[in-house]
């Protein structure tokens, strides 16, 4: 059925479903006259099998960050046009870069297109990843993936199905503004992703120097019943959390639960933040993000302000957004601000083309007392310097939109993925069947089969929240959410 808008495409997606799709077109691992994929150059084997063979097109800070998350239980192949970028990666990366432009047939062949079964077009401009996808399909079976922008080729897209010869398309602008709206949902939070329907939450949090659980072992600050304690991010390395371990200031918390005791964490966490959703948000700038972010918004009955300096822009975005209050202003000038009390506000979100703008505007709301900022930046190595300096929580697009591809790319039977940190580690859900080792067994003897990096943070039983604890029997049929370090991952997989 075809979603009524372009913003249910974007509901929590069953990645075994779409790898399904995948398949159903002859594309990952399909089944050859010689039943095996042909060698390459740096072909990987996993127990007899030929690994995926991806082509990338593109090895900006996107197309790198694919390949780099793939490289290790994929055959890949990048297409870059610019010469030492392509010959960086030959160094940098397991993979075989080729130089060339990545819409031409003879490029696309000089990498392997007849051995390849998935392509993935991740330069910045829409028109040529739509063409490298239309070009790659009609020359080959590989499943095609395109990274675009402007919303109006998804529109065409899903009207018309596998528009351009493309089997899957990832819009940056509305995973971004998805991003950003579901922290809105929880205000102390980092990020946040649903599972089981919305039965489940994951959320990191920072723990902050005043923050209540600072200093507290993780027995002391473990209060809530339907709540796991996943993992502790310290100084780049994930961290299994005992009773006796402590949280200490700078940490980064993963919790897994139900959405109740995630936000009474969130409370406690944070108390001095607005409890349950922020209420008053502010958005600053009317790009396609800001625009998709107030509409996201208005959705769940928020009635947010934006501001907007140029005139015609803003006319037409108060068309638009019927339930937003749109300020025509340059939301860099501090009288205006104090004016329009955005120090009140819960949330000051700034999706202004600029990453500098972005920084300004954010540090100004908070001078101003404005309790959490988010601010967009395009630049992903800005991400850690701006949160340094005083962002709350600074989201990349490019990042964004590449742990989504990276994600549609795992193998196994999951049901949703979410990534951690870039790739240190996922939270996956899965349905539990007759084979896994799981089923039908105490979790506590399970988890003994499985390397130490697995922890099962919830299980739902239909429309039941089962809290997981040693004793627990795993049934058939559950969907169960774990939390996995990346070093395992493909060790753990196959055998839940």
């Amino acid at each position: 059925m075809t979603p009524s808008s372009i913003y249910d495409l974007f509901v929590p997606v069953s990645y075994k479903r779409l790898r399904a799709v995948a398949a159903s077109c002859d594309g990952i691992r399909r089944e050859r006259k010689n039943d095996t994929l042909p060698p390459s150059s740096h072909g990987h084997d996993f127990g007899g099998v030929s690994a995926v063979r991806v082509i990338i097109i593109g090895a900006g800070q996107v197309g790198s960050s694919i390949a780099a998350d793939l490289d290790d239980t994929h055959d890949v192949v990048v297409i870059e046009r610019d010469p030492e970028r392509a010959e960086e990666l030959n160094y940098s990366l397991d993979v075989l870069a080729v130089e060339g432009d990545g819409t031409a047939v003879a490029t696309l062949e000089q990498a392997g297109i007849d051995r390849a079964d998935m392509v993935i077009a991740s330069t910045d401009n829409d028109e040529t990843n739509i063409v490298a996808c239309s070009t790659a399909k009609a020359i080959s079976d590989a499943f095609t993936i395109a990274r675009i922008k402007n919303t109006e080729y998804l529109r065409t897209w899903n009207r018309s199905e596998k528009a351009f010869g493309i089997d899957f398309m990832v819009c940056t602008n509305l995973l971004t503004a998805k991003a950003i709206v579901r922290v809105v949902g929880l205000p102390a939070a980092r990020d946040v992703d649903p599972f089981a329907g919305g039965q489940v939450q994951m959320a990191e949090f920072e723990v902050g120097d005043e923050s209540p659980v600072a200093n507290q072992t993780v027995r002391e600050a473990d209060r809530f019943d339907s709540l796991t304690f996943a993992a502790i991010l310290r100084n780049g390395h994930v961290e299994i959390p005992r009773g006796e371990t402590v949280i200490e200031p700078g940490d980064r918390v993963v919790v897994i639960g139900s959405p109740g005791s995630v936000q009474e964490f969130a409370t406690s966490v944070a108390p001095d933040e607005s409890p349950g959703t922020a209420e008053e948000v502010v958005i600053v700038g009317g790009s396609e993000i800001g625009y998709h972010v107030a509409r996201l918004l208005e959705e769940r009955g928020f009635s947010p302000r934006l501001i907007e300096q140029d005139h015609d822009r803003a006319r037409r975005l108060a068309e638009d957004l019927p339930g937003t209050v749109v300020m025509e202003s340059d939301a860099t000038n501090i009288e205006f601000l104090e004016r329009e009390h955005i120090g009140d506000a819960d949330m000051v979100v700034s999706a202004l083309e600029s990453d500098e703008k972005n920084l300004l505007v954010s540090l100004l709301a908070s001078r101003l007392g404005t309790e959490r900022t988010v601010a967009v930046i395009d630049t992903t190595a800005y991400v850690d310097l701006f949160e340094t300096v005083g962002v709350d929580v600074a989201v990349s697009p490019r990042e964004v939109v590449a742990e989504e591809i990276t994600r549609f790319t795992r193998e196994g039977s999951a049901e949703n993925i979410a990534l951690i940190e870039s790739d240190k580690a996922e939270v996956m859900e899965i349905e539990v069947d007759a084979d896994s080792v799981l089923t039908d067994r105490p979790i506590r003897e399970s988890v003994r089969e499985l390397p130490e990096g697995v922890v099962v943070g919830a299980i739902t039983r239909g429309d039941e929240f089962v809290v997981p604890r040693g004793d627990t029997v795993v049934q058939s049929g559950d969907h169960v959410v774990l939390f996995i370090d990346a070093d395992i991952a493909d060790e753990v997989t196959p055998r839940l």
